[in-house]
């Protein structure tokens, strides 16, 4: 029987997993999949923060637990994984959001910086989604795999913007998407992408205030920079049965920004 589109999008049973979730883009994004009726496992570094954020996942009445753990390290993201298995059972959405930035004019540009930002940004979604496909996703062969991408892997960047690594992992994180779809979907397992433009967080805002957050939200054509609610409708749709037969596909979620600039 065909279902309805409330069903399609409903995920009660599920149980996903946030990297990067105790703020910002990744808290947003959990509370999308809680409210479909997911349980939420929140990963990010620092301990308080991951408390903070479920406290206000589970006064939305959203089932969420947390695990403090640095995804830029192999011992830990397996530690995460696992505990993730042993403490929720099964994942079948893995959100990988957990990122670095690092401005600095390419020729000068840190080596151990552009490690840091590789290693975080592109190693660490391998890893993970790596480990939770072996120990959950291929056997079941169902799962959703959402990466967050960037607008900034699409191209350059608007001049005195100098973030070479991140666009450059960005770039990488696109086309991982699109190898691993191929090469998971046998299995059932999904894999997609976000590409947010500007939204105001602690990541971006040193990059607002250099550039000007009005003048950001003038090169829109929507005229704005992103808030609280844009994320959730792509994150559902990728992560739940109503996106079924979508992989491989990458979608800017950035006001239009890279329709002008050529993205």
């Amino acid at each position: 029987m065909t279902r309805t589109i409330q069903q399609l999008f409903d995920l009660t049973g599920q149980v996903a997993l946030v990297t990067g979730g105790s703020r910002g883009l990744g808290l947003q994004m959990a509370h999308a999949l809680g409210e479909a009726g997911a349980k939420i496992m929140l990963s990010a570094r620092k301990a308080d923060e991951l408390e903070q954020a479920v406290q206000e996942l589970q006064a939305a009445g959203i089932d969420a637990r947390w695990i403090a753990a640095d995804c830029a390290r192999e011992a830990d993201i397996h530690r995460l994984g696992a505990e993730t298995l042993e403490r929720l059972g099964d994942v079948d959405i893995l959100v990988n959001n957990a990122g670095a930035a690092w401005g600095a004019p390419a020729e000068d540009h840190p080596i151990d910086a552009w490690d840091k930002v590789m290693n975080l940004n592109v190693r660490g979604y391998f890893l993970l989604s790596q480990y939770l496909a072996k120990h959950s996703m291929i056997a079941r062969r169902r799962g959703s795999i959402v990466n967050i991408a960037s607008i900034a892997g699409l191209g350059g960047n608007p001049r005195g913007m100098n973030t070479i690594a991140y666009n450059t992992s960005k770039g990488a994180v696109i086309n991982f998407t699109r190898a691993l779809a191929a090469e998971w979907g046998p299995h059932g397992i999904r894999v997609n992408a976000i590409c947010p433009g500007f939204f105001p967080s602690k990541m971006t805002k040193g990059t607002l205030e250099a550039l000007g957050e009005d003048k950001m939200a003038a090169g829109a054509p929507l005229g704005r920079l992103g808030d609280d609610e844009d994320l959730k409708g792509l994150t559902l749709l990728y992560a739940s049965d109503a996106g079924k037969h979508i992989t491989g596909q990458w979608l800017a979620v950035d006001g239009g920004v890279s329709i002008v600039t050529g993205g």
